[in-house]
């Protein structure tokens, strides 16, 4: 936890349970004997005394969460420590008993335990990922750890069984409404009435694809509240803290939810170039392609969601901010369909790179997309596994997959860029032929390098998706179909260095 000051704890009365008076009476008595700053959110108080935090749950009753008994407030900080250990096990140190008496309470003493806490390593100030990214500390390096880090975490997170509720139509439904409820009155009525049309047309039209995805183990007990106020830097590690404890039901969701949330927040805060390069590298590590007709959805409902918070926090405008958000993504639909073309070492993936953060768009690397049809993570080496990836008819099924998946991102609106060699006439027809199916604008990004220049390129590369060394570039570059005429007149002009 950082060290920002905190208010004196208020008087809000709680649901029943132990007067909220009490507790902050309590909570005041030993922030002043720890000589500790003090934080307050609607739900807990933080004491930060040396490098030590301490969070006690407020003995409230809400709609989504009920703190309202000693015994609810052990429970739920015991979960809190237990779920948040998953990716922040050096931050989560212990549970602490307030003891004594309210008068003179101590920390792990002896007697009846009047309060608990969860006791947590304390981080410096401007730590966070979203005070770096207002500073613009915030590295593009910075976002690709968070993707990894989260797509290895979805990845080994345990499956919801397919009969459970978890992330059902219905529920998913009922969230999303209740958190547009919760934005009435930030919201005009034809903004409400927009909101609200959109979502239950998309409830209906994505409920196929939400139950097919949880009966392929896509609903997982995931994080539940992965904005970028509880992503932390700490040296040079990433950590993810501060997930949802007090109920299951926001936590078992679909990890495609639960990535949303980080994009969403990105955008909102006007970074789409970061958003886009977290989807795209947590895409390119999970291979959830299929989900993307889904994601608009999530981010509409994140949104939503953390505007009914901002306005909990009476602050207006970061409400209203997120609103926008989720007023401008039931709009926008700019798909689009980028090629590259050039051999290996020309820059395709750099100018891929550049483009998809300029574009907001979605990339597919033949070079990942390649192994993962042989079961290979990105940075595998199939030469280990005896496996040859360069031959012709690997990269026939390989184009087969690229176009297929890109299919499906064009169809949900987005812009697609597909980072392959395209270095025959015959693929790069077949994706004019898929644009023109699909009604949508069609380009080529063609990248040149002098030969010597491909060759140190290539004798350079360290963990790089890309298998490719001089062996296959001395076969292709004769082997080549250069862009005649009329495939001239679609390549993209772009900026000066975007190819290294």
């Amino acid at each position: 936890m950082n060290a920002a000051p905190g208010p004196e704890v208020g008087g809000t009365q709680p649901d029943g349970g132990k007067p909220m008076g009490e507790a902050a009476a309590l909570v005041n008595i030993l922030s002043t004997a720890l000589h500790a700053a003090l934080l307050e959110t609607h739900v807990s108080w933080v004491l930060l005394a040396g490098d030590t935090a301490y969070k006690i749950k407020k003995p409230v009753r809400l709609p989504f969460v009920d703190y309202g008994t000693l015994q609810a407030r052990g429970h739920f900080c015991e979960e809190e420590l237990r779920l948040n250990r998953r990716l922040a096990p050096s931050l989560y140190l212990g549970i602490t008993r307030i003891t004594g008496t309210p008068q003179a309470p101590v920390l792990d003493g002896p007697g009846p335990v009047l309060e608990y806490a969860v006791r947590m390593r304390r981080f410096a100030p401007g730590s966070l990922f979203s005070e770096r990214l207002a500073a613009g500390t915030l590295r593009a390096d910075d976002v690709d750890r968070l993707a990894a880090l989260l797509a290895d975490f979805h990845a080994r997170a345990p499956h919801a069984e397919a009969a459970s509720d978890f992330a059902s139509a219905e529920r998913r439904r009922a969230g999303v409404m209740a958190a547009l409820e919760g934005v009435r009155s930030l919201a005009s009525k034809t903004e409400l009435a927009a909101l609200r049309a959109w979502l239950e047309a998309e409830a209906t039209a994505l409920a196929p694809l939400w139950m097919s995805r949880k009966e392929n183990g896509r609903v997982r007990e995931c994080h539940g509240d992965l904005h970028l106020a509880n992503v932390v830097s700490l040296n040079s590690d990433v950590v993810v803290f501060d997930c949802i404890e007090f109920d299951p039901a926001l936590r078992w969701i679909d990890m495609l939810d639960d990535a949303a949330f980080v994009i969403m927040d990105f955008i909102a805060q006007g970074r789409r170039d970061f958003a886009f390069r977290f989807i795209n590298e947590w895409l390119d590590r999970t291979g959830d392609h299929a989900g993307l007709p889904a994601l608009r959805f999530s981010i509409v409902y994140r949104s939503l969601v953390r505007a009914q918070v901002e306005l909990l926090r009476h602050a207006q405008d970061g409400a209203r901010r997120y609103l926008q958000t989720a007023l401008a993504w039931i709009y926008r639909r700019d798909a689009q369909l980028f090629i590259t073309h050039g051999l290996p070492g020309s820059g395709k993936t750099f100018a891929a790179q550049r483009l998809l953060e300029q574009e907001g768009a979605i990339r597919l690397r033949s070079d990942v997309e390649r192994k993962r049809l042989f079961g290979l993570g990105m940075l595998e080496d199939s030469r280990a596994s005896g496996l040859n990836l360069y031959g012709a008819d690997t990269t026939t099924r390989t184009y087969e997959h690229l176009f297929g998946t890109a299919r499906i991102a064009l169809q949900a609106g987005y812009p697609v860029i597909l980072d392959a060699a395209f270095l025959r006439r015959m693929e790069r027809a077949q994706a004019f032929a898929l644009a023109r199916s699909l009604d949508v604008r069609f380009f080529i990004i063609d990248c040149k390098a002098p030969l010597p220049v491909l060759r140190e390129r290539l004798l350079a590369r360290r963990g790089d998706p890309s298998e490719a060394d001089l062996p296959v570039l001395e076969r292709l570059r004769t082997t080549t179909d250069p862009l005649d005429g009329d495939e001239l007149a679609f390549v993209l002009a772009m900026p000066g260095n975007v190819f290294r």
